[in-house]
């Protein structure tokens, strides 16, 4: 059997496939993140490919199995069977690349002449691992063995190598690396950038004609709301709104931080000031939750909804215009002090 033979190198090409680190800047890791590493220098992880173990059948986590649930699941009958027909065409290729045998994909007794690929089969599976440092690791899917990892790393067969850079983003603990697709992983960067120069633009904007909206923004979207007041100077409300698209605030998420930004400036004035007045009420006390799980105004004890979206448009009512002004008076003593 052919052996694994995988050489790291800082060489970049356009269009390669390469696992990556995976570096956050914003997540202590030792202090490692200071000089963009994952690992200690000259140190590597090493996996071997998932082994699953269910009421005593085991399958290893492959990404070429046909019986594997993700598959199984497929509800698109089209889509499923086009997936099945490119993982007997993998399975085939490779079966007859690595080992010279010999199937048909069409072949009834398909997995039963695919000796050496079945999804449990212990001399193959149990020698497929990866060895994972700081340097960048290429992999060609011209060669058997590197399709064979692109696989299973696509399918979750590794814990510490993300399918994607979007997956890596998105995971509830950072991976130490992940599989770096070059179109799609600049796809998702790009998006990024995108999302945060629109806000920065808007930010820019915003500061040389429209500084009062700006104030509302700040209150609405900074965790700290009540350090703004009428009085703070516009140059310290353009930079914390900065440091907020760029991830430094309380949302540490870029996209999300950019997001938040984007959304809240396309409100209009109304909707801003309202907004602005229901969170620093809260914090001041005029209004707040009670035990049923509603939002009352204290001094007149009414309900005025479940979420901030409900006190919107209960003060957006003409009919509730004495809370409002009540809210508005109470509020506007702090912001103009």
């Amino acid at each position: 059997m052919s052996t694994l033979t995988i050489v790291e190198t800082t060489e970049t090409k356009t269009g390669e496939i390469s696992i990556k680190p995976f570096f956050n800047p914003g997540v202590r890791n030792m202090g490692l993140e200071k000089y963009e590493m994952v690992v200690f220098d000259g140190i590597h992880q090493v996996e071997h490919v998932a082994l699953l173990d269910a009421n005593g059948m085991k399958r290893y986590v492959t990404g070429l199995n046909e019986f594997a649930p993700d598959i199984k699941l497929i509800p698109d009958k089209e889509k499923k069977a086009a997936k099945v027909k490119e993982i007997r065409k993998i399975v085939a290729q490779l079966e007859r690349e690595i080992f010279t045998n010999i199937v048909e994909v069409d072949d009834p007794e398909f997995w039963n002449k695919c000796i050496h690929l079945k999804p449990d089969n212990d001399e193959f599976w149990s020698k497929i691992k990866l060895k994972c440092g700081n340097s960048p690791i290429f992999l060609d899917p011209k060669k058997p063995m590197d399709l064979v990892l692109i696989y299973a790393i696509e399918a979750g067969g590794f814990s510490m190598v993300a399918p994607s850079y979007e997956a890596a983003r998105s995971m509830n603990k950072a991976p130490k690396f992940y599989l770096d697709k070059y179109v799609d992983t600049a796809s998702t960067k790009t998006e990024v950038k995108k999302i945060r120069n629109k806000a920065l633009s808007t930010l820019q904007t915003l500061f040389d004609s429209n500084q009062n909206k700006l104030f509302y923004i700040a209150k609405i979207v900074d965790g700290n709301s009540t350090q703004y007041k009428k009085t703070t100077p516009n140059d310290i409300i353009y930079d914390n709104m900065d440091k907020f698209i760029n991830g430094e605030g309380v949302e540490k998420n870029l996209k999300r931080a950019a997001t938040a930004f984007n959304e809240t400036a396309a409100l209009d004035m109304e909707n801003l000031k309202i907004r602005s007045i229901i969170k620093d009420s809260t914090f001041y006390k005029l209004i707040a939750i009670k035990s049923d799980g509603f939002i009352y105004h204290l001094n007149s004890t009414t309900m005025m909804g479940r979420n901030v979206s409900d006190c919107v448009e209960f003060l957006k009512n003409p009919l509730n215009d004495a809370i409002l002004i009540d809210l508005t008076r109470e509020v506007e003593k702090f912001w103009n002090m």
